[in-house]
């Protein structure tokens, strides 16, 4: 089901809302209707969408080479965006979509509450470098675009049509055998713990090197054994614990509450040893590449399908989603075509860019498809 369980802003995450000026200065670089973007904006909306691990990985420093194919293409999806937002906002403003105080402090509790509690949930925003003003204002923004599409066209799917889903998906809603376990991780990975010493330490030597790595290693499986001795005497404590000695800080809020998972969503010895064990258990250490966990396994569920009347809600609120996304869609292109856009410097203007990156391609053929890739894989993981 979670396949499901999309966000609003799935199929539109280009469109989040940034104060746009009204008045023309030097470092305005495009004007769209009565609204201009600034270097400045356009720069920091720059470096948020550059601020990620995907580049890095792909080996890549968009920095370095404004006219790099990557760098191009980065500019031009950056600069589409401020466009749209720009848009949007305009569009929102002239049909006076507001949002209260009320509409806020209900969305925020609905999602709190999902969490267990507002502690909890602040826990959360801390771990992910997200601030409380940051989770505000970007949910102050999807209830306006809500009510902005509700504005357009209302959308209501009804049960026949869910059924028509369900029946017509049925595999997406079958499940395999599952686990459900706690643990708790003392973090120890040996490339990590030698890359970290040899940063201290420039000048260690391989034997020394490996032997403070050792060292380590072996303490903190000491750690996670003491931890489990203690643990295995009072399993009734394992929650608490999990969240005073976890160093998985995601689940360890949760007093280690991994949920349900199927076999192959684990690492192998991690998997091995919970799909091994019975229900309100608890296991020796298990060592992986993340460290050393003790696990207590809670609940076990043989596979299975779930329920039309468990699913239904889930089916209606992702038909709804998409129905919504595709009026969005279509408003947003009508007003783009509508809109007056001036570009105040070439480099800002989307066909210009887009013949840059048409030449850089003759260079580099794959280039293209492999940004493609990554930004599918990124939208991916942030669902």
């Amino acid at each position: 089901m979670n396949k499901l369980k999309i966000a609003f802003f799935a199929l539109l995450a280009m469109i989040v809302f940034t104060g746009c000026s009204l008045k023309k200065s030097d470092s305005d670089i495009i004007k769209i209707n009565d609204t201009v973007i600034t270097k400045a904006e356009f720069d920091k909306a720059y470096e948020s969408a550059t601020s990620n691990n995907m580049f890095a990985q792909m080996g890549i420093n968009l920095k370095d080479d404004p006219n790099n194919i990557f760098a191009l293409m980065m500019r031009e999806k950056v600069v589409s965006e401020l466009i749209v937002k720009a848009i949007l906002n305009e569009e929102m403003e002239k049909n006076k979509i507001t949002v209260s105080k009320d509409e806020i402090a209900s969305a925020e509790k609905e999602i709190t509450g999902k969490f267990g509690s507002k502690e909890q949930f602040m826990q959360v925003l801390k771990i992910n470098g997200v601030s409380y003003d940051k989770f505000k204002k970007d949910m102050e923004e999807e209830i306006k675009l809500k009510k902005f599409v509700d504005s357009i066209a209302m959308v209501s799917v009804g049960e026949s049509e869910a059924k028509k889903y369900y029946d017509e998906n049925i595999d997406k809603f079958k499940y395999p055998k599952r686990v459900r376990a706690s643990h708790i991780l003392i973090s120890s990975n040996p490339e990590q713990i030698k890359a970290k010493l040899k940063e201290e330490n420039k000048d260690i030597s391989d034997e020394e090197l490996q032997t403070k790595t050792d060292e380590i290693m072996a303490a903190n499986k000491a750690k996670a054994e003491e931890i489990q001795k203690q643990v295995k005497k009072a399993p009734s404590t394992f929650a608490k614990v999990a969240k005073e000695k976890s160093q998985d800080t995601t689940s360890a809020i949760r007093g280690g509450d991994l949920g349900f998972f199927a076999k192959e969503e684990m690492v192998e010895a991690f998997s091995d040893k919970a799909f091994s064990m019975a229900p309100n258990t608890i296991s020796e250490v298990v060592q992986t590449p993340y460290g050393y966990h003790i696990i207590m396994v809670t609940d076990r569920t043989e596979p299975g399908t779930v329920a039309f009347d468990k699913a239904k809600k889930d089916i209606i609120n992702y038909l709804e989603s998409l129905d919504k996304v595709d009026i969005l869609k279509n408003k947003v292109e009508n007003l783009r075509r509508e809109a007056k856009i001036e570009y105040f410097d070439e480099n800002y203007n989307p066909e210009v860019i887009q013949q840059k990156i048409k030449e850089a391609a003759k260079d580099n053929p794959q280039a293209q498809n492999n940004f493609d890739n990554q930004q599918n894989q990124q939208n991916k993981e942030n669902k």
